[in-house]
């Protein structure tokens, strides 16, 4: 079944999609890396492979503009170190918005870390950095960005780890005109990935290979060009007061639009920052000798 929900235009023509299944075949292409990257089990599984001469990618088919977008993801397991799996939401062009989770690996049996950052405007420097609470290569776990007018949320499991919020009253740029698509890349990174660059890629380990599986974007701002633009694209948001063109008065597929997190998220965000967070650029004093960015006061 696929529901569609028509939401506010002007540049772009913007509609909520709810489909029931994910394909690979129909939701992304595959973009580089010369057969490394392959869609199996009918379109219901994605493998990206790195070798010594190449890694490989994916992208959307479609861009969104706000959205809960949730990918199950098995990363590469034993000696990773050197290597990167990356998967964002990114726009293009020198002042470009990107909503970041990279997953950098490491020696056998040390933790990968989960690095995340958030760039607006073409300006990033806002990396966390947390370890994970679990083997993220004996199993599939969901990784997840709740991307709406108000906030930026990152969970793993259903827990979330960050908040983004949207302070442009305090002149902090906010990702919200920009349509992203989806990217993900397993590459070669040893000359920062692990330790700084001090452990590199052990190339007898090769081929290192991630997998991909229930891709979920239901809810989520599918945006398409509506006609040329002269102004090259202004801005465009989902409207908070969307009214399904579905007869179904039982969905209620936009509540995300509008979610925040409550009190027992709350706690569990501040459970996962506690024991399991490495590097907090607000905290970072050394890096930013002027002042802390603005955004670390919230």
């Amino acid at each position: 079944m696929l529901l569609v929900y028509l939401l506010a235009t002007s540049t772009y023509l913007i509609v909520v999609v709810s489909s029931a299944t994910s394909n690979f075949y129909r939701d992304f292409d595959i973009t580089w890396g010369d057969g490394r990257a392959k869609i199996l089990n009918n379109g219901q599984l994605l493998t990206l492979t790195l070798d010594k001469t190449s890694g490989s990618g994916f992208q959307s088919k479609n861009q969104y503009l706000f959205g809960k977008i949730d990918m199950q993801l098995k990363l590469v397991p034993g000696n990773s170190a050197g290597t990167v799996t990356a998967y964002y939401l990114s726009s293009q062009g020198p002042t470009h918005d990107e909503i970041d989770f990279e997953f950098l690996g490491n020696l056998s049996g040390d933790p990968y870390i989960l690095h995340t950052n958030v760039f607006s405007q073409g300006k990033g420097s806002r990396e966390q950095q947390f370890y994970l609470w679990f083997d993220p290569t004996a199993d599939f776990h969901t990784y997840s960005i709740l991307w709406n007018p108000q906030r930026i949320i990152f969970s793993v499991d259903g827990i979330p780890i960050r908040e983004f919020k949207n302070l442009e009253s305090m002149g902090v740029p906010f990702p919200k005109n920009q349509p992203m698509r989806i990217y993900s890349s397993l590459w070669n990174a040893d000359n920062w990935a692990t330790r700084g660059g001090l452990v590199k890629i052990d190339w007898t380990q090769a081929p290192f290979t991630a997998s991909y599986r229930k891709f979920n974007a239901d809810n989520a701002c599918v945006v398409s060009s509506s006609s040329s633009s002269s102004s090259g694209g202004g801005t465009s948001s989902c409207s908070l007061n969307s009214k399904p063109t579905s007869s179904s008065s039982s969905t209620n597929n936009n509540v995300w639009l509008s979610q925040e997190l409550d009190s027992r998220n709350q706690r569990r965000m501040k459970w996962v920052k506690k024991r399991y967070m490495i590097y907090n650029y607000c905290k970072d004093r050394k890096r930013f000798p002027q002042g802390l960015p603005p955004e670390c006061a919230y």
